[in-house]
């Protein structure tokens, strides 16, 4: 039996879909497939209906899931604590934060809290938002950073992990401008002429939260889905291109915005709240990562968006 069987079986569990978990797992949906009936032969029963739509557990996968749940959560601390018993730096902190976050988010916002503290011994792992909670959950970061939202899932379960807010941020819809300094793609866009559209993958927290506006508004978009991608910084480069409309942090084009060079395709009912939050386990850090925690605990989180420069 293989560890990631387990993490294929909860990963299913959630999204009760085998093509978004194969997605989330990052393989294809036979490999995927192939890997959860190599457990269900394994454990000697089957753990999924796939009679119904959404595929459901049967009384064994009930009865298994806790179990799964329990036997990865113990294996990935102990090798947790393996790991600090030979870390080269007792002191060493790991974050993994989204591409984004990393260049936009994190420098200032370490520097502020080092300025009232002391400087910490820091590695930073840049990566996409499934990455990211995956680091977290397998033990490989002590912290993770990512854009958060009331209608993403982040796939944490509650019991083992927790949040805090340090920061807001708005996805603002930004277009090139014409000559005239109009938007070239204007929201909502017509049946004619939509919108050249500049999406996330399902995958990415951004996309999840642009897509539930989008599915929620109250008049008709017309969107021409024409580019996806899970990075911002590659939407913000085609749109500066001229190739679309994207939703882009606030804290990302806070520049190409005062400068003209990004314009809003759209007012404020096409503004996206999203929350800056830090995710950690519920199980004892390392001294150093659990000084760092009590310090956020006591700090005050900024009501206005972050920029590279306030932060």
């Amino acid at each position: 039996m293989e560890s990631r069987w387990l993490e294929d079986f909860l990963s299913l569990v959630d999204t009760r879909n085998f093509s978004r978990s194969a997605e989330a797992r990052y393989t294809t949906q036979p490999a995927f497939s192939r890997r959860i009936k190599s457990l269900e032969d394994w454990v000697g029963a089957k753990l999924f209906d796939r009679t119904t739509q959404p595929i459901s557990l049967t009384p064994s996968g009930e009865r298994f899931r806790p179990v799964a749940e329990e036997v990865l959560r113990r294996l990935l601390q102990g090798r947790e604590d393996a790991r600090r018993v030979g870390e080269t730096s007792a002191n060493l902190i790991r974050f993994s934060a989204t591409h984004s976050l990393s260049l936009t988010f994190f420098p200032s916002w370490i520097r502020s809290i080092e300025a009232k503290t002391h400087t910490f011994n820091i590695r930073l792992d840049s990566c996409q938002f499934n990455d990211c909670m995956q680091s977290l959950i397998k033990g490989e970061s002590h912290f993770a950073i990512s854009h958060a939202h009331p209608q993403v899932e982040m796939n944490l379960p509650p019991m083992h992990f927790t949040s805090k807010l340090v920061g807001t941020d708005r996805l603002l819809p930004v277009t090139l401008p014409d000559s005239a300094g109009s938007p070239l793609d204007k929201l909502p866009g017509t049946e004619d002429e939509p919108v050249h559209y500049l999406a996330y993958t399902e995958t990415s927290a951004i996309g999840q939260a642009v897509e539930h506006m989008i599915n929620n508004v109250e008049e008709p978009v017309y969107l021409d889905k024409v580019f996806v991608s899970q990075l911002a910084a590659v939407l913000k480069t085609l749109s500066r291109e001229g190739r679309g409309m994207a939703w882009l942090p606030e804290s990302n084009i806070s520049d190409e915005l005062a400068s003209g060079s990004l314009v809003l395709a759209g007012g404020e009912k096409w503004f996206i709240p999203v929350e800056i939050r830090i995710f950690r386990s519920r199980e004892r850090l390392p001294a150093m990562a659990e000084e760092l925690w009590s310090i956020l605990e006591g700090e005050a989180v900024p009501a206005d968006a972050p920029s590279p420069e306030n932060c």
